[in-house]
């Protein structure tokens, strides 16, 4: 008998896997996200709540200037 457990829901991502997940490079993410993130810091490990970057998304996106659609 196989010991079959459900899949674990992330709560928390790396840096790394933030930024893989916003799309932007590593760079890009420290230099002009992360400071605008609450983060939960322990020793050196930082990890990155998943709805930190939802609430993040949803407070910077912005309608077209103009009727201006992105494509």
């Amino acid at each position: 008998m196989s010991d079959r457990r459900p899949p674990i829901t992330r709560l928390a991502l790396s840096p790394d896997e933030a930024s893989i997940a916003l799309g932007v490079s590593r760079d890009f993410f420290d230099e002009h996200i992360i400071s605008e993130l609450r983060v939960v810091r322990r020793g050196r490990r930082r990890l990155v709540p998943i709805v930190e970057l939802e609430r993040w998304l949803v407070a910077e996106a912005a309608l077209a200037v103009g009727g201006e659609r992105w494509r």
